[in-house]
């Protein structure tokens, strides 16, 4: 897909909708992704300011610490599984962070966030990933739902606590729509970004050129996250509902279709981007569309490249020199862009 194309889609919802086309063990509308506009508006004007630079400036202290904590195990160790080692579990400790949940709560959201999506390792029939994805749903609503009794008697410094008493135009969110927002929180705000730093790493570690460019000058890491965020486009395929016969960069597109937003095609179109199929940190002009483009463009993006900044930053100053084990075949699931059985090895110390 063209990224005028991509464009053209993204400026009419109306005609090519979120809406109705996301399922994944959820009862109702995944908010707000799964809502176009005019109701899209009313939960952006609460949750873009949660998420907003300024906050992140105030948490990055946060995330350096939660980073070193899985970093540091592994310098002396000479090794890891990067996917399962540190890109998993990573994102997932930030995300406890913001909701004020503690540790210890990690592997549950991890096992919850599994359920819906690799329902049964990845290898089970249709019929039974629907199952465990709707028994998997059903416990994410009643865990949040718990947790919100408990803030609702004992509010805190925290998401959780804010979302009850957040108003937009003189009216609260309901318990249920506040319990759909952390459906969505849970699946997107913890898998995206543990794929990311997957990619991001698996290509580190097979072109050392461009990792010594981090390691020698560590101020090339926020042009290089934009690079790679471009070069791997995590949701390469946003899907969209075609509610009317359209018609999109003369391609004619009945109603009733499913089209995929194709945002990893659009981040390799030369009429946008100079050498696009060049990998270049030193990339001054880097106008990519990895997050999205229009009303539905990621509400976390702020947070997500915070968390990639200072991953990359952190990693790099315990442990520059890495590459692949030798013999390693890496794995590309297909769905969401990400890479399994990262195995690095690198000098102990």
């Amino acid at each position: 897909m063209s990224r005028e194309a991509a464009n053209e889609a993204a400026k009419h919802p109306d005609w090519f909708s979120s809406e109705g086309i996301y399922n994944l063990g959820n009862t109702r509308p995944l908010l707000p992704l799964a809502v176009d506009p005019p109701g899209h508006a009313k939960y952006r004007k609460i949750l873009d300011p949660l998420f907003a630079p300024k906050r992140m400036d105030a948490i990055e202290d946060a995330i350096a610490s939660r980073a070193a904590h899985f970093i540091d195990p592994l310098v002396g160790q000479g090794h890891c599984e990067y996917h399962d080692d540190f890109a998993v579990p990573f994102p997932s400790a930030i995300f406890l962070e913001l909701m004020g949940l503690p540790w210890e709560e990690l592997d549950t959201f991890l096992r919850l966030k599994d359920g819906i999506l690799r329902p049964g390792g990845g290898d089970v029939d249709l019929e039974t990933m629907a199952r465990i994805q709707a028994e998997t749903g059903q416990e994410i609503y009643a865990y949040f739902d718990a947790v919100l009794d408990q803030r609702s008697r004992e509010p805190r410094e925290d998401i959780l606590s804010h979302f009850l008493s957040a108003e937009v135009d003189g009216h609260r969110l309901s318990r249920e729509e506040i319990l759909d927002i952390c459906f969505l929180f849970l699946i997107a705000g913890l898998d995206t970004v543990t794929d990311t730093l997957s990619c991001f790493y698996a290509f580190l570690a097979t072109h050392p050129d461009h990792r010594r460019m981090i390691t020698e000058d560590p101020t090339v890491i926020p042009r290089a996250v934009e690079e790679l965020l471009r070069w791997e486009s995590p949701v390469p395929n946003p899907p969209r509902l075609v509610t009317t016969d359209s018609e999109l960069c003369g391609e004619k597109i009945p109603a009733g279709s499913v089209l995929q937003l194709g945002l990893g095609a659009a981040n390799v179109d030369p009429e946008v981007i100079e050498c696009p199929f060049d990998v270049r940190f030193d990339r001054e002009v880097n106008p990519h569309i990895a997050f999205g483009v229009g009303v539905h463009r990621c509400l976390g993006s702020h947070l997500a490249r915070r968390e990639l900044r200072v991953a990359l930053r952190e990693w790099h100053r315990r442990i520059p020199d890495y590459e692949l084990v030798p013999g390693t075949e890496l794995r590309w699931p297909v769905g969401l862009r990400s890479c399994e059985n990262l195995q690095l090895q690198w000098p102990p110390r």
